[in-house]
């Protein structure tokens, strides 16, 4: 049976949703996935639909979500449905939102000296069967700095910092790149790579890393379904809201 990807797009145009989702789409159905694109929020309103999906990808920068469409969103990936997204596209989502931040791991703050950037990617090799065979990578783009979950399970990250600003009077960092984290039994997977399109054809390796990652993240589903896992073992929703 095909496993099933609903990729929710909008927001910001400039970090090109349209074309950054048609190319997930596009690697996904490579991969053997029947995959739905949903250019409204409205699809995130039934609870039930969410549940049978194997994968959720965001690629909705700023916006607004309403709290019952988090709720429905949260309850699946906590029953097994991959989340997956990069860049703007999940973790600079929905800001006013500290429910949906703590499920993706971060938050965009700040990108140093804007577009166009040059810096190195650093894979954090044997973090994670999602960087196996991926080599330390260049790309020219933003340079993301994020306020991170400390739960993460970091498998790329890049230094900081590069050009001149406030934040240089502290010590330098290596901020995470890409990660993985549990929410539930969901697995979530995020990328700071994408800011438009091109990265990807620009850095293949963040594509790879991206299509690992997602593959990694529809898999939580048929994990826990193989293993009896429930959420049964997690605190009582109406305790979380």
């Amino acid at each position: 049976m095909k496993k099933t990807a609903l990729i929710f797009q909008g927001g910001w145009d400039g970090h090109e949703p349209v074309l950054v989702s048609r190319r997930f789409a596009r690697l996904l159905e490579g991969r053997g996935f029947d995959v739905t694109v949903s250019d409204t929020l409205d699809c995130l309103n039934d609870a039930e639909a969410l549940c049978k999906l194997d994968l959720l990808v965001a690629s909705w920068t700023m916006g607004k979500i309403e709290n019952e469409q988090v709720k429905n969103l949260s309850k699946a990936v906590g029953k097994g449905v991959g989340l997956a997204g990069c860049h703007g596209g999940m973790c600079d989502s929905f800001r006013e939102n500290t429910e949906w931040q703590f499920i993706t791991g971060g938050q965009w703050v700040s990108h140093p000296g804007g577009d166009g950037i040059g810096y190195d990617v650093n894979i954090l090799h044997g973090s994670s069967p999602i960087t196996e065979g991926l080599d330390d990578f260049r790309v020219s783009s933003e340079h993301y700095y994020l306020h991170v979950d400390p739960a993460i399970n970091v498998l790329a990250t890049t230094r900081f910092p590069i050009v001149p600003y406030y934040h240089m009077s502290n010590k330098p960092v290596d901020m995470p790149v890409a990660w993985t984290k549990f929410w539930g039994n969901g697995r979530v997977f995020y990328s700071s790579l994408g800011h438009h399109d091109d990265v990807f054809d620009k850095s293949p390796t963040a594509q790879a890393l991206m299509l690992n990652g997602m593959i990694w993240a529809a898999g939580g589903r048929q994990y826990a379904e193989e293993r009896g896992l429930t959420d049964e073992r997690f605190l009582n929703e109406a305790k979380m809201y």
